[in-house]
């Protein structure tokens, strides 16, 4: 079912009455209970894309519909009950508990003092549990680690309660677990929830793994979407990511370098050893192609070239260097 849905949107900024597009056309639709991934390369409108569609800035054209709503028409406290958003802006206030910051979610659905009901506080307390923090609800913001306090927000986006959440760049400057924790978060959430998760994010290989739906945005291209492996298979990824420095390997869904090579070298053998080897032999500027001279089998524990047993990519390069 789609819950946001754009029509002939043209996004951009505004600066002294003149108006710099930057993508027009686009015809977009969230459906509920989907983790959709934007991605693309840099400049091509990811964040003015999504602050578009919070709402945070005007469209330069066309039209957003929220739940058959024309967004323009909404009032800010309606498009509170719709949106819930996380931005990468990190979040400081003394003194301010987890429960604190999450409880700020339900600032929409309160009275004018601000009170909340049991079952508003069950909300909290229930949104705060989904992130796994229950045992951190009374830790003070300033004692949680940035993978933590990311969880916070989602947590209160949680809490507001709204069908679709709009996250910026939500794994930015997090180590590799805590990014790989918050995807895997987001996709469950989205499937237990029911609700829309957009996201902006520059993780490729984790979109393409935890995605159920990619909208790749290209510069001045527009914005192609459809489920990650489709993507793949037609080529889009190569065409958005396109460089003389690397390419998208579409057989293991990771960019690889373009090294220059020099010299000629061919591998056969264990297939689990394979990738690893080829990554080896590419960075120290081997080809690897069937009429070559050099030859390379590889063991289940070893490599032999020249009937010299190796067992280290190390000593095989080293091996290869004295050739």
């Amino acid at each position: 079912m789609s819950v946001l849905s754009t029509q002939k949107l043209s996004i951009g900024y505004s600066k002294k009455g003149i108006d710099t597009i930057v993508q027009s056309g686009l015809e977009l639709e969230l459906r509920a209970g989907e983790l959709v991934c934007l991605i693309g390369p840099n400049g091509s409108g990811k964040s003015t894309l999504l602050r578009t569609l919070a709402g945070l800035q005007k469209p330069l054209g066309g039209r957003i519909k929220i739940d058959n709503s024309d967004l323009a028409k909404l009032n800010q406290h309606e498009r509170a009950m719709q949106f819930a958003l996380v931005l990468t802006d990190r979040v400081d206030i003394e003194n301010a508990t987890v429960r604190d910051i999450v409880s700020f979610g339900r600032h929409p659905h309160s009275d004018w003092w601000g009170n909340l009901t049991d079952e508003e506080n069950a909300m909290i307390q229930e949104s705060i549990i989904a992130v796994h923090l229950g045992h951190k609800i009374n830790s003070f913001l300033n004692e949680l680690s940035d993978g933590e306090r990311q969880r916070v927000m989602i947590a209160k986006a949680l809490a507001q309660d709204t069908p679709i959440i709009l996250l910026d760049e939500p794994t930015a400057h997090l180590d590799l677990p805590n990014r790989v924790e918050i995807m895997l978060l987001l996709h469950k959430l989205a499937h237990k929830t029911q609700k829309s998760i957009l996201l902006s994010t520059h993780e490729l290989d984790m979109a393409l793994q935890a995605a159920d739906r990619i909208w790749l945005i290209t510069e001045k291209k527009g914005v192609e979407c459809g489920v990650p492996e489709d993507l793949v298979f037609n080529g889009s990824f190569n065409r958005a990511f396109q460089s003389k420095s690397f390419v998208f390997n579409s057989a293991n869904g990771n960019f690889s370098m373009n090294y220059p090579m020099n010299r000629k070298v061919w591998v056969t053998g264990d297939k689990t050893r394979m990738y690893w080897t080829l990554r080896a032999l590419a960075r120290a500027g081997f080809e690897v192609t069937e009429d070559a001279e050099i030859k390379i089998e590889i063991s289940e524990n070893s490599w032999s070239l020249n009937q010299t047993t190796f067992t280290s990519v190390e000593s095989l390069l080293a091996g290869l260097e004295k050739i």
